[in-house]
């Protein structure tokens, strides 16, 4: 796994703290939030989905968007840990959807 890191800022302009995966790393059985993106040029991603996940162990590539992420050139995952609290998770995802309007989330 790699131990790079980003920011990702939503509409409220609370910043999210991210750590970067390539497509088809393992997670832990932990909650959390994501972002599929894709990596225009090194270090340069762009969000193409975002959500939030109970637990971040399970498949990401039966997806119910892989196939607009495939269209869209999906290349890393980023995630972290989130609390327990769906209502928190829902809330972030929302925050940054609203700012970045990623195309697999409409």
């Amino acid at each position: 796994m790699r131990e790079e890191t980003v920011f990702c800022s939503g509409k409220s302009g609370r910043e999210y703290k991210y750590w970067v995966y390539p497509l088809g790393s393992p997670f832990e059985a932990v909650p959390g939030n994501y972002c599929f993106v894709k990596e225009a040029k090194p270090q340069d991603y762009q969000p193409v989905y975002f959500g939030e996940s109970k637990d971040l162990s399970e498949r990401f590539d039966s997806h119910h968007k892989m196939r607009c992420l495939k269209e869209n050139g999906v290349t890393h995952i980023h995630a972290h840990k989130s609390r327990d609290d769906k209502q928190v998770r829902l809330t972030e995802a929302a925050d940054l959807v609203s700012k970045w309007h990623p195309p697999c989330n409409d």
